[in-house]
């Protein structure tokens, strides 16, 4: 049992208020009611009073509320600017905690019946907030027959009227909500930060209460450290099972993002000698998926993605400059791309894998919708692509997404942010995270005979927010079987052997099996880099990617265009991740060289014109490469050319004109014919003739 606290160590909260708060005190004075709160270190008071932190630990409704009662009594002595009476019980100031050891902080799925009535630290994800509400504290009651008033002060979440009347001694009470006294009440949900999972463990979550001025100061998608009592929330109906939730006494807000996943010293060591090694980048790409054969491009670009640009890049204006990298796998079924996006999943410190079938544009950005869990009001919700702000968010079935659900992530891949209007709620939520997608073709499978980009089931302006996309195809070659074949039966054979093969025949498979560094060491490294790494680029890598895309827009003739400033962009992007791999604060002309090598290899793969050899970004970023754009005007223009022979012009003679004098073959010629009738340039007054618009 522990020792009872004598009023001499309550007299302790006195002289602690007086010596450490002196200045918070003032601060209320000069601001109430915006500040209503006394901010107090724990490590502060546990120094000054090894018992009283004791105390707080174990029995904090009895510490704060002797905390609050000390207050109650330094009002008549706070400066308050404004005339107010410091009498005043309506003025309420509380006694918040912070800086509680690392120790002190527990895990969601921790709290048990065991830390019931306890002071926790918890740190956690804002998914969902609820409206601010009206709680009443002081509640005036009016008995029903001798019409007594009775003022009942109220610590529980129901309300408690009297027991009886004074004046007449019965029970039955009013409650006279105009003359009560309310306080702000809100409640939201947080769930374990993901980068603190291990495995396939589910997050686990928790309701937190807030009152008065903790309310209003969290949105979804935000990382706190929630300092409270855990307590019992009753269940609605008959029952034995309640709900847990934490009345929150403080809220700290942390920046922490997944680079701050902990590091030993030993790691350290091993994480700066991998970085020495000179082929360190190889090894990394090596270890990206390395049961999956080949795709090392992707892998490459999917290595750059997980280190990042530099962050925190703004411009003199004040726009921020994106430093995630998005990239989007566009294959043939079988062709692993599912298999590759769980395994990044599994290797990024702080991930969400989600499957565009079953996603909706809210779950991947953030909703507002009622919910029981605001009392029946509106509720905001993070989505996908808030929650895993700071770290990866791996979206599959990318193409089987609704129209509507894939327009709401434009403006978190490009902003990185995500707004919510609705219902007279109007929030911006950070969306801070890098994109791995991946979709199949619009047939399923890729046409050999057809440009990749034109077979892209995915609208431009979305596509053209990626900065590096890669078709995975499923290509027919006798020597590539045989050396997938036995990739894959390697991989088998190793699995079934572990316990039973000699240390020689598993050494001898897992030659291109087994991945050159460890993952959780990989995964460290990646955090270490992102953290301590601020790459900034050398004279020798700016005049590099400058002549690059100087030179590949020159070769651009006739309209098209080979490379944009959003690519260029993009090659700073993945230099600076390069840089980091190496951990490395300098961007070298070895890193604008790999850059340049990701996107020329996809420049060849998905913007290449066939018909003259060149570049036309605009096969991928817009919905007509300049081939089909120049296409388009020449049916316009045989049309215009037939008006003046015929009133209304017969398709037929399109057709042969586009034919034999432009080599437009016929069904080229009727897919343009009927783009131009469905987009109002061209119209049929009569089947099989046709006019333009504006002759």
């Amino acid at each position: 049992m522990p020792a009872e606290t004598s009023e001499m160590e309550w007299d302790d909260i006195d002289t602690f208020l007086t010596e450490h708060c002196k200045d918070e005190l003032n601060l209320i004075g000069q601001h109430y009611p915006k500040k209503q709160a006394v901010l107090i270190d724990f490590q502060e008071l546990e120094e000054f009073s090894p018992h009283l932190g004791e105390k707080l630990l174990n029995n904090p409704d009895e510490v704060i509320a002797e905390f609050n009662k000390a207050l109650e009594k330094e009002k008549a002595h706070i400066p308050f600017s404004k005339a107010m009476d410091r009498a005043n019980e309506d003025i309420r100031i509380y006694a918040r905690f912070f800086n509680f050891p690392q120790e002190q902080q527990i895990m969601i799925r921790d709290c048990t019946s065991h830390h019931l009535g306890k002071f926790i630290s918890v740190q956690g994800l804002v998914t969902k907030i609820t409206d601010v509400l009206p709680r009443v504290w002081k509640g005036v009651f009016v008995c029903k027959r001798c019409k007594r008033e009775t003022i009942v002060i109220q610590t529980d979440k129901t309300i408690k009227p009297p027991p009886v009347c004074e004046g007449c001694g019965r029970k039955e009470f009013d409650l006279v909500a105009e003359r009560s006294k309310f306080s702000n009440f809100q409640k939201i949900e947080v769930q374990e930060p993901l980068e603190m999972l291990k495995g396939g463990e589910q997050a686990k979550r928790i309701s937190v209460w807030l009152e008065e001025d903790l309310t209003n100061k969290v949105l979804p998608g935000q990382r706190i450290i929630i300092n409270g009592i855990l307590r019992l929330e009753p269940p609605k109906y008959k029952g034995t099972v309640y709900q847990k939730y934490i009345e929150a006494n403080n809220i700290e807000f942390t920046e922490f993002e997944f680079e701050e996943l902990e590091i030993s010293e030993e790691e350290e060591k091993k994480i700066k000698e991998l970085a020495e090694d000179p082929k360190v980048v190889d090894k990394i790409i090596d270890s990206i998926a390395p049961s999956i054969y080949g795709h090392r491009e992707a892998k490459e670009a999917i290595a750059l993605q997980l280190c990042g640009g530099t962050p925190n890049k703004r411009l003199p204006d004040g726009m921020k400059i994106r430093d995630n990298i998005h990239i989007l796998l566009i294959g043939d079924p079988g062709t692993a791309k599912s298999q590759m996006l769980k395994y990044v999943d599994r290797l990024a410190p702080k991930s969400l894998y989600v499957s565009g079938k079953s996603a909706t544009g809210g779950g991947l950005t953030a909703i507002a919708e009622k919910d029981e869990f605001g009392e029946g009001g509106w509720v905001l919700k993070a989505g996908a692509l808030v929650l895993a702000s700071g770290g990866l968010a791996c979206i599959d079935e990318f193409d089987k997404m609704g129209e509507e659900d894939r327009s709401a992530i434009h403006e978190a891949l490009e902003q990185q942010t995500v707004s919510v209007a609705k219902a007279g709620i109007i929030a911006t939520f950070r969306a801070d995270s890098a994109v791995l997608a991946a979709a199949n073709p619009k047939y399923s499978r890729f046409d050999p005979y057809k440009p990749p980009a034109d077979q892209f089931d995915i609208p431009p302006t979305l596509i053209s927010r990626f900065d590096l996309i890669f078709p995975v195809k499923d290509v027919l070659d006798e020597t590539r079987d045989q050396e997938l074949a036995t990739h894959i039966l390697n991989s088998h054979r190793l699995s079934q052997t572990l316990a039973k093969a000699s240390e020689e025949d598993i050494e001898t498979l897992k030659e291109g099996v087994a991945p050159p560094i460890d993952p959780e060491l990989l995964k460290r490294y990646i955090a270490y880099a992102r953290r301590t790494c601020h790459p900034v680029l050398t004279d020798e890598a700016i005049t590099r990617l400058k002549n690059y895309y100087v030179d590949l827009r020159k070769r651009g003739s006739g309209g098209s265009v080979p490379l944009t400033p959003r690519q260029l962009e993009a090659l700073v992007r993945l230099s600076e991740a390069s840089a980091k791999l190496r951990l490395s604060d300098k961007v070298e002309m070895m890193d604008a060289e790999r850059a340049i090598k990701l996107v020329e290899f996809v420049l060849r793969e998905v913007g290449m014109e066939r018909e003259t050899g060149g570049f036309d970004i605009d096969r991928i970023m817009s919905e007509h490469p300049k081939s089909e754009r120049d296409r388009i005007y020449t049916i316009l223009s045989i049309v215009k050319g037939l008006e003046e022979e015929y009133d209304m012009v017969p398709r037929e003679r399109v057709l042969e004109e586009a034919q034999e004098y432009h080599n437009i073959d016929n069904r080229t010629a009727e897919k343009l014919i009927q783009e131009l009738i469905n987009k109002g340039d061209l119209y049929e007054p009569r089947h099989g003739h046709i006019k333009s618009v504006n002759r």
